[in-house]
């Protein structure tokens, strides 16, 4: 499938001598409109794959929908190119929308909104070094977009079996949107679950994993500073720049056993 999100371009490459003429594989970019309620709430930069999934799943790393019976229908244009969501009519108030109806949330709402930690994950699931070097030599192994073209981030849900759901896209917030919307519409929980990425850890990226309850964050990427305190006071084990055999443990080490 992944040829479908695949275009291809004449380019020129230059070898340090020379301009040689050749075909290059350039990964797909449209814009993709979510609309909540008559509402367009943004326009996302992505490849549109999954777009209902990812519509839902942005839906509800912003708080305007909390669970599966929020939505009563979920429609993708026949272009692929919108997504509309129709809700029970329950707005958090995270939310806020303008006159001209375009969401939604100010700078300082969203940072407020990142950094509030109703209380920190508890969850006792542990994972072996052995099956962190494992998930992530699968992920990386998984995007057929990522081997042919080079622009794309992937992520996936995955547990001490392996990886679970994957997806890929060229934005890496992007991708765990899609997974978090792919768990709210059908129905998985992941209190038990690992994110495993290859994007870098920012605070935006550890505020939507603690948002669906992932107490354990898997990254081929370093994290940044206020991640890592993000992380350790939310109680997520954060594990970054697992590279061949070796990674770093920035919080919460007492899920990682040997």
């Amino acid at each position: 499938m992944a040829h479908n999100f695949i275009r291809k371009f004449d380019i020129m490459v230059s070898d340090g001598r020379r301009l040689n003429a050749a075909t290059d594989e350039v990964i797909m970019e449209i814009p993709l409109e979510i609309i909540m309620d008559g509402r367009r709430i943004i326009t996302i930069a992505c490849t549109g794959h999954h777009p209902e999934e990812l519509a839902a799943g942005y839906l509800r790393a912003e708080g305007l929908i909390e669970h599966r019976s929020d939505i009563i229908a979920l429609c993708v244009s026949d272009e692929g190119t919108s997504v509309t969501v129709t809700t029970a009519g329950r707005l958090s108030a995270c939310g806020k929308f303008t006159d001209d109806g375009i969401s939604l949330m100010s700078s300082g709402a969203r940072k407020k909104r990142q950094d509030v930690i109703t209380g920190p994950l508890t969850s006792g699931v542990t994972v072996r070094v052995e099956t962190v070097l494992r998930i992530m030599k699968d992920l990386l192994s998984s995007s057929t977009l990522h081997e042919r073209t080079h622009g794309a981030h992937c992520s996936a849900l995955a547990d001490n079996t392996g990886i679970l759901v994957f997806r890929d896209d060229i934005g890496r917030h992007n991708t765990i949107d899609m997974l978090g919307g792919h768990a709210l519409l059908t129905g998985i929980a992941c209190t038990d679950k690992f994110l495993a990425t290859t994007g870098r850890i920012s605070t935006e990226i550890v505020s939507k994993v603690f948002n669906l309850g992932i107490p354990v964050i898997i990254s081929h990427s370093a994290a940044t500073s206020r991640a890592v305190r993000f992380a350790d006071d939310a109680g997520i084990t954060l594990i970054g720049f697992v590279r061949g055999e070796t990674m770093k443990i920035y919080a919460h080490e007492r899920r990682v056993t040997l």
